[in-house]
């Protein structure tokens, strides 16, 4: 299992919105409005790192309102 924190921002206003969506996504563990730099940040996992890209570019990034995203995949020393 690969995970990943998915640092989002996003235009103006739209946070709680985007956060909305994308918790709704197959494979997001978590997706929380948040202050900062980061306007949302999403907890998601898939069985390998290919489906993970996939999630975070074919689901996540096509959601209207996401300006950038940030991807950082947990790992474990």
């Amino acid at each position: 299992m690969v995970q990943a924190y998915i640092l989002i921002q996003t235009e103006v206003g739209r946070a709680s919105a985007v956060a909305e969506v994308i918790a709704q996504i197959p494979g997001v563990v978590t997706a929380e409005d948040v202050t900062g730099p980061y306007d949302v940040v999403v907890r998601a996992q898939a069985d390998t790192v290919d489906e993970l890209g996939r999630l975070v570019v074919a689901k996540v990034q096509r959601v209207e309102g996401i300006t950038r995203t940030l991807t950082c995949p947990v790992v474990h020393i």
